[in-house]
Protein backbone atom coordinates (compact mmCIF):
# COMPACT_ATOMS: atom_id res chain seq x y z
CA UNK A 1 0.00 0.00 0.00
CA UNK A 2 1.45 3.59 -0.65
CA UNK A 3 3.30 5.48 2.07
CA UNK A 4 0.18 8.03 1.38
CA UNK A 5 -2.39 5.59 3.78
CA UNK A 6 0.71 5.70 6.44
CA UNK A 7 0.60 8.48 9.26
CA UNK A 8 2.43 9.17 12.09
CA UNK A 9 -0.79 9.47 13.74
CA UNK A 10 -1.65 6.23 12.99
CA UNK A 11 -0.84 3.14 15.09
CA UNK A 12 -1.88 -0.75 15.43
CA UNK A 13 -5.41 -1.54 17.09
CA UNK A 14 -5.30 -2.61 20.29
CA UNK A 15 -6.81 -5.88 19.07
CA UNK A 16 -3.57 -6.71 17.38
CA UNK A 17 -5.47 -6.55 14.11
CA UNK A 18 -3.01 -4.38 12.78
CA UNK A 19 -5.60 -1.81 11.67
CA UNK A 20 -4.57 2.00 12.83
CA UNK A 21 -6.33 3.46 15.92
CA UNK A 22 -7.94 6.57 16.55
CA UNK A 23 -8.28 9.56 14.03
CA UNK A 24 -8.87 8.28 10.03
CA UNK A 25 -10.44 11.24 8.42
CA UNK A 26 -11.16 15.03 8.96
CA UNK A 27 -13.24 17.34 7.02
CA UNK A 28 -12.83 20.65 8.17
CA UNK A 29 -14.58 24.03 7.10
CA UNK A 30 -15.33 22.41 3.71
CA UNK A 31 -17.20 25.08 1.65
CA UNK A 32 -18.38 24.27 -1.99
CA UNK A 33 -20.69 26.18 -4.47
CA UNK A 34 -22.17 25.37 -7.41
CA UNK A 35 -21.39 27.58 -10.75
CA UNK A 36 -24.82 27.92 -12.90
CA UNK A 37 -26.33 29.84 -15.50
CA UNK A 38 -28.88 31.07 -12.84
CA UNK A 39 -26.48 31.64 -10.21
CA UNK A 40 -24.19 30.48 -7.48
CA UNK A 41 -25.48 27.70 -5.21
CA UNK A 42 -23.63 27.96 -1.68
CA UNK A 43 -23.80 24.01 -1.30
CA UNK A 44 -21.44 23.41 1.40
CA UNK A 45 -20.90 25.90 4.18
CA UNK A 46 -17.96 25.53 6.58
CA UNK A 47 -18.59 21.54 7.14
CA UNK A 48 -16.71 20.40 9.90
CA UNK A 49 -16.81 16.49 11.00
CA UNK A 50 -14.68 13.66 11.63
CA UNK A 51 -14.61 9.75 12.18
CA UNK A 52 -12.24 7.49 13.85
CA UNK A 53 -11.39 3.86 13.39
CA UNK A 54 -14.26 1.33 14.36
CA UNK A 55 -16.87 4.64 14.73
CA UNK A 56 -20.61 5.21 12.73
CA UNK A 57 -21.19 9.00 11.71
CA UNK A 58 -24.32 9.33 10.83
CA UNK A 59 -24.90 12.43 8.69
CA UNK A 60 -28.68 13.32 8.96
CA UNK A 61 -30.77 16.05 6.91
CA UNK A 62 -33.36 16.89 3.90
CA UNK A 63 -32.45 16.36 1.03
CA UNK A 64 -30.29 19.28 -0.56
CA UNK A 65 -28.77 19.96 3.24
CA UNK A 66 -25.00 19.01 1.48
CA UNK A 67 -24.97 15.34 2.53
CA UNK A 68 -24.07 13.63 -0.16
CA UNK A 69 -22.15 16.59 -1.80
CA UNK A 70 -19.99 16.76 1.28
CA UNK A 71 -18.96 12.29 0.59
CA UNK A 72 -18.29 12.95 -3.42
CA UNK A 73 -15.78 15.62 -2.45
CA UNK A 74 -14.10 13.66 0.21
CA UNK A 75 -13.57 10.79 -2.36
CA UNK A 76 -12.85 13.16 -5.03
CA UNK A 77 -15.51 12.78 -7.14
CA UNK A 78 -17.45 15.64 -7.54
CA UNK A 79 -18.55 17.22 -11.23
CA UNK A 80 -16.12 19.82 -11.69
CA UNK A 81 -17.59 22.37 -13.13
CA UNK A 82 -20.26 22.98 -12.13
CA UNK A 83 -18.51 22.32 -8.23
CA UNK A 84 -16.08 24.40 -6.78
CA UNK A 85 -14.19 23.23 -3.90
CA UNK A 86 -13.73 27.07 -2.17
CA UNK A 87 -12.11 26.62 1.35
CA UNK A 88 -11.41 23.66 4.01
CA UNK A 89 -9.50 20.65 4.19
CA UNK A 90 -9.94 16.83 3.60
CA UNK A 91 -7.35 15.07 5.77
CA UNK A 92 -7.13 11.46 5.72
CA UNK A 93 -4.53 9.88 7.94
CA UNK A 94 -3.34 14.09 8.82
CA UNK A 95 -2.65 14.37 5.23
CA UNK A 96 -5.14 17.25 3.21
CA UNK A 97 -6.48 14.78 0.36
CA UNK A 98 -7.48 18.37 -1.33
CA UNK A 99 -3.97 19.20 -1.93
CA UNK A 100 -3.07 15.64 -3.77
CA UNK A 101 -2.25 14.56 -7.17
CA UNK A 102 -5.05 12.71 -8.84
CA UNK A 103 -3.05 9.55 -8.76
CA UNK A 104 -2.15 10.10 -5.13
CA UNK A 105 -5.99 10.39 -4.53
CA UNK A 106 -6.44 7.33 -6.59
CA UNK A 107 -4.37 4.98 -4.65
CA UNK A 108 -6.37 6.56 -1.89
CA UNK A 109 -9.67 5.65 -3.40
CA UNK A 110 -11.10 2.00 -2.86
CA UNK A 111 -7.61 0.97 -0.29
CA UNK A 112 -8.25 3.71 1.82
CA UNK A 113 -11.85 5.05 1.58
CA UNK A 114 -14.59 3.38 -0.32
CA UNK A 115 -18.34 4.42 -1.15
CA UNK A 116 -21.90 2.29 -1.27
CA UNK A 117 -23.88 4.63 -3.73
CA UNK A 118 -27.64 5.38 -2.95
CA UNK A 119 -28.57 3.38 -6.33
CA UNK A 120 -26.74 0.19 -6.93
CA UNK A 121 -28.63 -0.28 -10.07
CA UNK A 122 -27.37 3.04 -11.79
CA UNK A 123 -23.85 2.04 -9.93
CA UNK A 124 -23.36 -0.97 -11.61
CA UNK A 125 -22.30 -1.45 -15.05
CA UNK A 126 -25.36 -3.28 -16.80
CA UNK A 127 -23.40 -4.80 -19.23
CA UNK A 128 -20.53 -6.79 -17.08
CA UNK A 129 -21.72 -9.45 -14.62
CA UNK A 130 -21.42 -8.62 -11.40
CA UNK A 131 -18.73 -11.15 -10.21
CA UNK A 132 -16.33 -9.58 -12.85
CA UNK A 133 -16.86 -6.09 -11.70
CA UNK A 134 -15.94 -7.06 -8.27
CA UNK A 135 -12.90 -9.32 -9.83
CA UNK A 136 -11.54 -6.45 -12.00
CA UNK A 137 -10.24 -4.50 -8.71
CA UNK A 138 -8.28 -7.37 -7.98
CA UNK A 139 -6.79 -8.18 -11.30
CA UNK A 140 -5.71 -4.01 -11.56
CA UNK A 141 -5.28 -2.75 -8.10
CA UNK A 142 -3.67 -6.18 -6.81
CA UNK A 143 -2.24 -7.68 -9.82
CA UNK A 144 -3.93 -10.83 -9.50
CA UNK A 145 -4.65 -13.54 -12.54
CA UNK A 146 -8.09 -13.64 -13.50
CA UNK A 147 -8.79 -16.81 -11.91
CA UNK A 148 -7.09 -15.87 -8.27
CA UNK A 149 -9.20 -12.85 -8.92
CA UNK A 150 -12.62 -14.98 -9.35
CA UNK A 151 -11.66 -16.60 -6.68
CA UNK A 152 -11.78 -13.78 -4.35
CA UNK A 153 -14.51 -12.10 -5.67
CA UNK A 154 -16.85 -15.25 -5.34
CA UNK A 155 -15.37 -15.08 -1.55
CA UNK A 156 -16.46 -11.13 -1.03
CA UNK A 157 -19.79 -12.30 -2.54
CA UNK A 158 -19.92 -15.11 0.13
CA UNK A 159 -19.03 -12.79 2.61
CA UNK A 160 -21.55 -10.54 2.49
CA UNK A 161 -24.39 -13.48 2.33
CA UNK A 162 -25.23 -13.67 -1.70
CA UNK A 163 -26.29 -17.06 -1.80
CA UNK A 164 -24.76 -19.41 -4.52
CA UNK A 165 -22.08 -17.02 -4.84
CA UNK A 166 -20.24 -19.05 -7.16
CA UNK A 167 -23.31 -19.28 -9.47
CA UNK A 168 -24.16 -15.63 -9.00
CA UNK A 169 -20.49 -14.83 -10.06
CA UNK A 170 -22.24 -14.81 -13.75
CA UNK A 171 -24.97 -13.07 -12.92
CA UNK A 172 -25.50 -9.28 -14.73
CA UNK A 173 -27.02 -6.88 -12.24
CA UNK A 174 -30.64 -6.36 -13.46
CA UNK A 175 -30.75 -10.67 -12.62
CA UNK A 176 -30.13 -9.95 -8.90
CA UNK A 177 -32.94 -8.22 -6.98
CA UNK A 178 -32.71 -5.17 -5.42
CA UNK A 179 -31.41 -6.25 -2.04
CA UNK A 180 -28.97 -8.59 -3.62
CA UNK A 181 -27.48 -5.98 -5.63
CA UNK A 182 -26.88 -3.79 -2.57
CA UNK A 183 -24.69 -6.39 -1.17
CA UNK A 184 -23.31 -6.90 -4.08
CA UNK A 185 -21.97 -3.03 -3.79
CA UNK A 186 -21.00 -3.32 -0.36
CA UNK A 187 -18.69 -6.55 -1.24
CA UNK A 188 -17.45 -4.05 -4.13
CA UNK A 189 -16.81 -1.55 -1.76
CA UNK A 190 -15.43 -3.30 0.99
CA UNK A 191 -13.12 -6.21 -1.50
CA UNK A 192 -9.52 -3.73 -1.12
CA UNK A 193 -10.35 -3.35 2.67
CA UNK A 194 -10.82 -0.15 3.09
CA UNK A 195 -10.30 1.96 6.14
CA UNK A 196 -12.89 4.19 5.98
CA UNK A 197 -16.58 3.73 4.20
CA UNK A 198 -19.03 6.31 3.54
CA UNK A 199 -22.56 4.89 3.01
CA UNK A 200 -24.59 6.96 0.95
CA UNK A 201 -27.99 5.80 1.74
CA UNK A 202 -27.40 2.48 1.11
CA UNK A 203 -31.21 1.60 2.41
CA UNK A 204 -33.11 3.87 -0.34
CA UNK A 205 -35.72 2.37 -2.33
CA UNK A 206 -35.68 -1.35 0.34
CA UNK A 207 -37.97 -3.08 1.88
CA UNK A 208 -38.04 -2.67 5.99
CA UNK A 209 -37.02 -6.10 6.32
CA UNK A 210 -34.28 -6.03 3.65
CA UNK A 211 -33.20 -2.77 5.17
CA UNK A 212 -32.49 -4.18 8.55
CA UNK A 213 -30.74 -7.00 7.25
CA UNK A 214 -28.63 -4.65 5.25
CA UNK A 215 -27.99 -2.41 8.19
CA UNK A 216 -26.80 -5.70 10.60
CA UNK A 217 -24.58 -6.88 7.82
CA UNK A 218 -23.02 -3.24 7.58
CA UNK A 219 -22.43 -3.30 11.29
CA UNK A 220 -21.13 -6.79 11.37
CA UNK A 221 -18.58 -6.22 8.52
CA UNK A 222 -17.30 -2.83 10.26
CA UNK A 223 -17.20 -4.75 13.74
CA UNK A 224 -14.61 -7.14 11.66
CA UNK A 225 -12.54 -5.03 9.83
CA UNK A 226 -12.32 -1.99 12.52
CA UNK A 227 -13.45 0.52 9.92
CA UNK A 228 -14.93 4.08 10.23
CA UNK A 229 -18.27 4.39 8.31
CA UNK A 230 -20.47 7.21 7.74
CA UNK A 231 -23.49 6.79 7.28
CA UNK A 232 -25.59 9.36 5.11
CA UNK A 233 -29.96 8.78 5.25
CA UNK A 234 -32.67 11.00 6.38
CA UNK A 235 -34.08 8.25 8.15
CA UNK A 236 -34.08 8.54 12.23
CA UNK A 237 -35.18 4.81 12.54
CA UNK A 238 -32.08 3.25 10.93
CA UNK A 239 -29.48 5.45 12.54
CA UNK A 240 -30.72 4.61 16.28
CA UNK A 241 -29.42 0.85 16.65
CA UNK A 242 -26.12 1.63 13.88
CA UNK A 243 -24.64 5.08 15.03
CA UNK A 244 -22.40 5.85 17.65
CA UNK A 245 -22.53 9.95 16.82
CA UNK A 246 -24.78 12.33 14.92
CA UNK A 247 -24.42 15.15 12.85
CA UNK A 248 -27.41 17.31 11.54
CA UNK A 249 -26.84 19.18 8.59
CA UNK A 250 -29.15 22.04 6.98
CA UNK A 251 -28.30 24.19 4.34
CA UNK A 252 -24.90 22.70 4.05
CA UNK A 253 -23.94 23.29 7.20
CA UNK A 254 -23.84 21.05 10.70
CA UNK A 255 -26.36 22.55 13.18
CA UNK A 256 -26.17 19.63 15.49
CA UNK A 257 -23.51 17.01 16.58
CA UNK A 258 -23.52 14.89 19.51
CA UNK A 259 -23.56 11.20 20.58
CA UNK A 260 -26.74 9.17 19.22
CA UNK A 261 -28.11 8.85 22.84
CA UNK A 262 -27.73 12.24 24.26
CA UNK A 263 -29.51 13.35 20.68
CA UNK A 264 -32.15 11.45 20.80
CA UNK A 265 -32.84 12.19 24.38
CA UNK A 266 -32.26 16.20 24.24
CA UNK A 267 -32.24 17.30 21.08
CA UNK A 268 -30.35 21.15 21.09
CA UNK A 269 -31.28 21.93 17.66
CA UNK A 270 -35.21 23.04 16.73
CA UNK A 271 -34.56 21.21 13.47
CA UNK A 272 -33.01 18.23 14.82
CA UNK A 273 -36.45 18.29 17.52
CA UNK A 274 -38.54 18.82 14.67
CA UNK A 275 -36.78 15.45 12.33
CA UNK A 276 -36.95 13.22 15.93
CA UNK A 277 -41.26 14.66 16.20
CA UNK A 278 -41.95 13.77 12.42
CA UNK A 279 -41.37 10.40 13.43
CA UNK A 280 -44.78 8.39 13.24
CA UNK A 281 -45.36 6.73 16.56
CA UNK A 282 -47.23 3.67 17.83
CA UNK A 283 -48.44 5.42 20.87
CA UNK A 284 -50.21 8.32 18.52
CA UNK A 285 -52.09 6.56 15.96
CA UNK A 286 -55.20 8.13 14.13
CA UNK A 287 -53.12 11.67 15.20
CA UNK A 288 -52.07 14.05 12.51
CA UNK A 289 -48.24 13.28 11.81
CA UNK A 290 -46.44 16.54 12.44
CA UNK A 291 -43.96 17.92 10.04
CA UNK A 292 -41.49 20.74 9.51
CA UNK A 293 -43.87 23.52 7.96
CA UNK A 294 -42.27 25.14 5.13
CA UNK A 295 -39.25 24.28 2.33
CA UNK A 296 -35.54 23.58 2.87
CA UNK A 297 -34.02 27.30 1.20
CA UNK A 298 -32.66 28.18 -1.90
CA UNK A 299 -29.02 27.75 -2.01
CA UNK A 300 -28.43 30.69 -4.54
CA UNK A 301 -30.30 32.91 -1.88
CA UNK A 302 -30.30 31.71 1.29
CA UNK A 303 -31.98 33.76 4.35
CA UNK A 304 -29.93 35.71 6.56
CA UNK A 305 -29.28 34.96 10.14
CA UNK A 306 -29.44 31.12 10.73
CA UNK A 307 -30.79 29.74 7.61
CA UNK A 308 -33.53 27.64 9.34
CA UNK A 309 -35.04 30.85 10.81
CA UNK A 310 -38.09 30.62 8.24
CA UNK A 311 -39.46 27.35 9.60
CA UNK A 312 -37.73 28.03 13.12
CA UNK A 313 -40.88 27.42 15.64
CA UNK A 314 -38.39 29.02 18.34
CA UNK A 315 -36.71 32.06 16.23
CA UNK A 316 -36.30 35.22 17.69
CA UNK A 317 -35.21 38.66 15.76
CA UNK A 318 -31.36 37.38 16.47
CA UNK A 319 -32.23 34.06 14.62
CA UNK A 320 -33.24 36.38 11.33
CA UNK A 321 -29.58 38.82 12.05
CA UNK A 322 -26.88 36.57 12.86
CA UNK A 323 -25.62 33.45 12.02
CA UNK A 324 -25.26 30.94 15.13
CA UNK A 325 -21.62 29.43 15.31
CA UNK A 326 -21.40 26.29 16.00
CA UNK A 327 -20.58 25.57 19.99
CA UNK A 328 -20.33 22.97 22.40
CA UNK A 329 -22.32 22.88 24.93
CA UNK A 330 -21.56 19.97 26.61
CA UNK A 331 -18.76 16.90 26.79
CA UNK A 332 -19.10 16.12 22.95
CA UNK A 333 -22.06 18.04 21.95
CA UNK A 334 -22.13 21.00 19.80
CA UNK A 335 -25.18 23.13 18.21
CA UNK A 336 -25.57 25.88 15.96
CA UNK A 337 -28.37 27.60 17.71
CA UNK A 338 -28.81 30.83 19.41
CA UNK A 339 -31.12 29.05 22.35
CA UNK A 340 -29.32 25.78 22.24
CA UNK A 341 -28.81 25.54 26.27
CA UNK A 342 -32.81 27.14 26.49
CA UNK A 343 -33.60 23.50 24.26
CA UNK A 344 -31.28 21.13 26.31
CA UNK A 345 -32.57 22.38 29.12
CA UNK A 346 -35.79 22.66 29.46
CA UNK A 347 -38.42 19.50 30.80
Amino acid sequence: MSDILVSEQSAPGADGSGRPSGRLLEVDDLRVEFRTRDGVAKVINGVTYHVDAGETLAVLGESGSGKSVTAQTIMGILDMPPGFVTGGRVRFHGKDMLTMSAEERRRIRGEGIAMIFQDSLSALNPVFTVGFQIAEQFRIRRGMSRSDAKKRAIEMLDQVKIPNAKGRFSNYPHQFSGGMRQRAMIAMSLALDPEVLIADEPTTALDVTVQAQIMDLLGELQRERRMGMILITHDLGVVADVADRIAVMYAGRIVEEADVYDLYAKPAHPYTLGLLNSIPRLDERGQQLRTIKGLPPNLMNIPPGCPFNPRCPMAQPVCRETIPPLLQIGTGRASACHFAEELVNRD
